[in-house]
């Protein structure tokens, strides 16, 4: 069977993508923050979204998103504000949830929901994928195909290295919480990241 990608290409990316992931991001500092507010099962959950989020992403780009975007600058903007509200609102919401278990808990499905936006909101995931996955693609082959390859490593790699830090994080949160003094600091620290995070976000689009 034919791989749809060159299988030197592709030994070449997985060190690099590798590299990458471990490198500490938004989306790492996103986990962590999940992990801290809503436990391990939050954290992984969050990855898990995440890490689909970068595979629609490269998908998107495979269908010619970067052409799109191209031909109307403007849509960059407007999604890179939209997260800046969602990751305010996040830094709002775990600065009102008690995580002491007297709060609602942090549902799994709400996790992997708010990850996912996070990561299709925030346009330098798909700037990243416009720079770097083309480098290993083979004009010769199908485009799609390569792209879905490439997003689908990226995705499973970036998974096992945020779900980690999530899961660490997790269990640290869960101890913490049990004391008062402790459970407040927490919460202002998980809120603390989302903020900056929104802030990142919100410098890049005052300079573009």
């Amino acid at each position: 069977m034919t791989l749809p990608v060159d299988l030197i290409m592709l030994l070449a990316f997985v060190p690099a993508v590798l590299a990458l992931v471990l490198t500490p991001g938004a989306d790492m500092m996103f986990a962590l923050a999940q992990g801290l507010r809503g436990g391990s099962r939050a954290a992984v959950a969050a990855s898990a979204g995440i890490a689909t989020g970068a595979f629609v992403n490269s998908a998107l780009v495979g269908l010619g998103l970067g052409a799109l975007v191209a031909a109307a600058p403007w849509l960059f903007g407007v999604i890179r504000w939209l997260g800046v509200a969602y990751l305010l609102y996040l830094a709002w919401k775990t600065l009102t949830t008690r995580l002491d278990g007297t709060g609602p808990a942090v549902r799994p499905a709400r996790a992997f929901r708010d990850g996912l936006i996070v990561n299709m909101s925030n346009p330098a995931v798909i700037l990243f994928i416009l720079a770097f996955v083309p480098q290993f693609v083979d004009p010769a082959r199908a485009i799609l195909p390569q792209f879905l390859v490439y997003g689908g490593i990226i995705a499973v790699m970036g998974f096992t290295v945020k779900a980690l830090v999530g899961l660490t994080a997790g269990g640290i949160g869960s101890a913490l919480a049990r004391n008062p003094v402790l459970e407040k600091v927490l919460r202002w620290a998980s809120a603390t990241v989302f903020g900056a995070l929104a802030l990142r976000m919100a410098a890049t689009a005052g300079r573009s």
